[in-house]
């Protein structure tokens, strides 16, 4: 049945190359991808918002946050127990960067359980007070939509990689009904060299997910009036624009320990206790934290800034300005810790949109404390659009999504100048600091993600070293004589033999010249035993050795091959830089292609 269908399929795909021009082809097929990710959007978005009315609508306030202490442990455990008991074994990651490694290290494959796992997990997890954002799980689940469409139609990298790109810039596109901002964000952040020809069929897909999601769920993402900037306060933009870039270097070291000490919870269970209460704890003091946390942002757009206390225990305070600006203060770092607790415990969700969050509270603060001064008055939900804008910069490094997404959704063209000012200073005071974003901080650390200002290293890590060991080597035995194996050594196309004992432990090797000499006379040794006339070798190289280590060992000592030698130091073969270079060659000449 399966072969009758790859048959056919077969068959479809020579049909529709001899009518169907390839590049009308892919932009068919974006527009395909464009509409299947705007419903992925909506649906992920109808789910989440449900699930959230469901657990808050008809339930008086008073009980209604007493409820947070446990509605995240149970929103954690349902997508912990979705993961191990539906999925089965399958791998399952979230956040922007498997993308990014797939498209670095999996030639642009992703499973397609993605499709639907990340939307039900992220849906679970947020719905249920999960203190993170739909943004990378829909992107996730865009992105695996145009993989696997590429690879069912059995296209090349290239393509498969622009449809990859193309579903992820839907999901973003359909979840804030963004299409520029989602085209821009596939260019920034999955291909940072693109050509024009992708243009066309990025914009297609965002536009159509943003027309899709549009249509099937319309409630905007937030909504204000700008009155516009004023030259008076640029000076303050500025200063917002610093303090969101230390806050941003603040946060992606946070994230860095916060992922290491869950790593270090190897019972996946026992990270749900620990993350549940622990966010349970979090929302029932502040209650701003309760799943993605854009409803408070919206209110403090709306002019009402005394809403993040409203709902607390601080509730009747909420009258003091200075209990208003400290409690805010508190609530910004304590969502930077709900957001981490809640990525990495095993609840699915991403940085992206609590970075909004975060650099909209911030903003409000910043204004809302200036204000207090009494020296001006600053126009506060401008100062909160480009928090928003800053913190999302400095965090992803990406400061033109940053611009277009913030324009987009607030209809805040008027502040284009502040927005592109705050976040290129952010991203530049971050950048300063942190080389690689929050998403390509831990491919950098494995050597597993593609650099375009240094191609040659690029194209070295992309190898994997255990493909390229030659084993058709004679081996040689220590206690043997080059006189008792003299007709395999004659016969050999290599110049050199390694000597291993019984236990495959590598003792030395043996070069050809000098057994010839032996052998023809002119050298004495042929009854000598191979342990006694072996040699240790320049330098070994271990088999989950980087390339760019094995080359920089090659070059250092200037040779030409070494000895590969498994983790437990036993003899596999040896690497040479001719198959380096021929790997390379082929490499290169896929790397070109990459996305003409």
């Amino acid at each position: 049945m399966k072969n009758r269908f790859l048959l056919k399929l077969d068959q479809i795909n020579k049909w529709r190359m001899q009518k169907i021009s390839n590049r009308n082809f892919l932009i068919g097929l974006s527009f395909i991808v464009g509409i299947v990710g705007g419903l992925a959007a909506a649906l992920l978005k109808g789910m989440t918002h449900s699930i959230a009315s469901f657990l808050q609508d008809d339930v008086e306030w008073y009980f209604k946050y007493s409820f947070y202490l446990i509605f995240p442990l149970f929103g954690i455990l349902f997508s912990v127990f979705y993961v191990r008991k539906v999925l089965k074994g399958k791998k399952f990651e979230h956040g922007i960067t498997p993308i990014i490694y797939s498209i670095s290290r999996q030639s642009s494959q992703i499973e397609p359980h993605n499709i639907h796992s990340q939307i039900v997990t992220s849906a679970l997890t947020v719905g249920f007070g999960g203190s993170s954002g739909l943004e990378a799980p829909i992107a996730y689940s865009g992105a695996a939509i145009g993989s696997n469409v590429g690879r069912f139609f059995g296209l090349s990298y290239k393509e498969v990689t622009m449809l990859l790109a193309c579903g992820a810039a839907a999901g973003i596109s359909g979840a804030f009904n963004s299409p520029v901002a989602g085209m821009v964000f596939a260019i920034e952040i999955l291909l940072p060299e693109f050509s024009i020809p992708i243009l066309i069929p990025l914009l297609l897909s965002s536009a159509m997910a943003a027309v899709i999601s549009k249509a099937l769920y319309s409630e905007p993402l937030f909504h204000t009036s700008t009155t516009g900037w004023e030259f008076n306060a640029l000076f303050f933009y500025f200063v917002l624009a610093i303090l969101v870039g230390l806050y941003s270097i603040y946060f992606s070291t946070l994230s860095q320990y916060v992922k290491r000490w869950f790593k270090s919870i190897k019972n996946p269970y026992h990270k749900v206790w620990v993350s549940g209460i622990s966010l349970g704890c979090l929302i029932f003091i502040f209650p701003a934290l309760y799943g993605e946390g854009y409803i408070t942002v919206q209110q403090i757009l709306d002019g009402q800034f005394n809403s993040i206390v409203k709902n607390s225990l601080f509730s009747e305070y909420r009258h003091i300005g200075w209990v208003v600006l400290s409690f805010s203060i508190v609530t910004l770092f304590a969502k930077s810790f709900a957001s981490l607790i809640t990525v990495n415990s095993g609840g699915n969700g991403g940085v992206f949109g609590p970075s909004l969050v975060m650099g909209g509270l911030l903003g409000f603060v910043f204004a809302y404390s200036v204000n207090m001064t009494g020296l001006i008055v600053l126009h506060v939900p401008n100062f909160v659009m480009a928090g928003m804008a800053g913190a999302l910069s400095g965090i992803m490094h990406a400061p033109l999504t940053s611009v277009f997404l913030i324009a987009e959704i607030t209809g805040g063209y008027t502040l284009m100048v502040p927005l592109m000012l705050v976040t290129s200073i952010a991203y530049f005071i971050n950048r300063s600091v942190m080389k690689y974003s929050i998403y390509t901080q831990a491919l950098a650390e494995s050597g597993d993600l593609l650099s375009y200002e240094d191609k040659d290293r690029t194209v070295l890590v992309m190898m994997k070293l255990r493909y390229l060991v030659e084993e058709n080597f004679v081996i040689l035995r220590p206690n043997e004589t080059p006189v008792s194996r003299q007709s395999d050594i004659i016969r050999s196309k290599r110049n050199i033999f390694p000597v291993v004992n019984d236990q495959g432990m590598l003792l030395g090797i043996v070069y050809s010249g000098r057994l010839f000499s032996m052998l023809l006379g002119e050298e004495e040794g042929k009854n000598m035993t191979f342990d006694q006339l072996v040699q240790q070798p320049i330098d070994v190289v271990g088999v989950n050795d980087n390339m760019d280590e094995v080359m920089l060992k090659m070059n250092r000592d200037d040779v030409w091959i070494l000895p590969v030698l498994d983790v437990d130091g036993k003899y596999l073969g040896f690497i040479s830089k001719a198959a380096v270079f021929n790997k390379y060659r082929a490499l290169l000449m896929r790397q070109s292609n990459y996305l003409e």
